[in-house]
């Protein structure tokens, strides 16, 4: 089992001062200590959950490129990128070069967007649910076609391409696709026909995890896809590092399910030591699974 850090609050003891210390201090410890894939927000303001608008927020792919310079190691994204956030030609340019800057580390995950503030906020347009689907599918035909021989143009239902270069290549060929999300109907079928991997939450538990792969199975079924093809991760909801036993006990049964990356978020005003912690007492114990 691979373990992540998901970075999502800056709201520490004198952030305004430490920020960008204390942040790259905890994503140093990830990065030599074996965890798997460090990820931030995307979002322009912090979310209502994490204390609203006027909690500090840095944006994604801008951090994201801090850090790549500063690490060697670990995997870099976004759990996960808005789909309106960015135009889908951009996007694809952006995540192009963070993965040859960063020697190919970078992950593009992304979903259909939902905060609907942040958009009135910044006068960034916010299209009903249906629309943002419509979007997200064509911004994964976008990538796939920029990454791939075809330079030519992409005419689609809301975007139109005339030309779709992007040099240089990600350092693999293509960026891997993780779509966040999971709803049944809609998202989990958009990862059986395009996505490298899901990423599912653990707040209705194992059973809920294990419904939501049933229904990605199925889905893999009717569009001929190898569902063993698409890699499982979760972001945890809960504190690996002051639950230890519970974490570890839990790791063996998503493990059974096929779930290989398990994501969580530092739970301390200290999120350098919690990972400290996160990488010397709780990775040994979940290593082998």
């Amino acid at each position: 089992m691979d373990l992540g850090i998901h970075y999502a609050t800056f709201t520490h003891p004198d952030w305004r001062s430490t920020l960008a210390d204390r942040l790259e201090a905890t994503v140093r410890v990830a990065d030599q200590g074996g965890i798997s894939l460090v990820t931030v927000m995307d979002h322009y303001f912090q979310m209502v959950d994490f204390g609203g608008p006027f909690e500090p927020m840095l944006e994604g792919y801008t951090t994201l490129g801090y850090l790549a310079g500063r690490t060697e190691n670990v995997d870099l994204g976004l759990l996960v990128t808005g789909v309106t956030y960015r135009h889908p030609g951009l996007l694809a340019k952006i995540v192009s070069t963070l993965d040859v800057l960063s020697r190919g580390r970078a992950w593009l995950g992304i979903g259909a967007a939902w905060y609907d503030r942040e958009h009135a906020g910044l006068g960034v347009p916010f299209p009903p649910l249906a629309e943002r689907f419509e979007r997200l599918e064509e911004t994964i035909r976008i990538s796939e076609q920029m990454w791939s021989d075809d330079d030519g143009p992409f005419e689609g239902t809301h975007y139109q391409l005339a030309e779709t270069i992007c040099l240089p290549r990600p350092v693999r060929g293509r960026v891997p696709l993780m779509i966040g999300g999971q709803g049944e109907r809609k998202t989990l079928r958009m990862v059986a026909r395009y996505a490298d991997a899901c990423n599912l939450f653990t707040g209705e538990g194992v059973s809920g995890v294990a419904g939501k792969l049933e229904v990605l199975r199925r889905h893999c079924d009717d569009l001929d896809r190898d569902y063993d093809a698409i890699r499982k991760t979760i972001l945890w909801f809960g504190d690996p590092v002051g639950e230890a036993d519970r974490f570890a006990s839990e790791m063996e049964e998503y493990a059974r399910l096929g779930v290989t990356l398990a994501t969580a978020m530092p739970a301390s005003d200290d999120p350098e030591a919690w990972a400290a912690e996160l990488v010397e007492k709780v990775r040994p114990r979940v290593d082998g699974l």
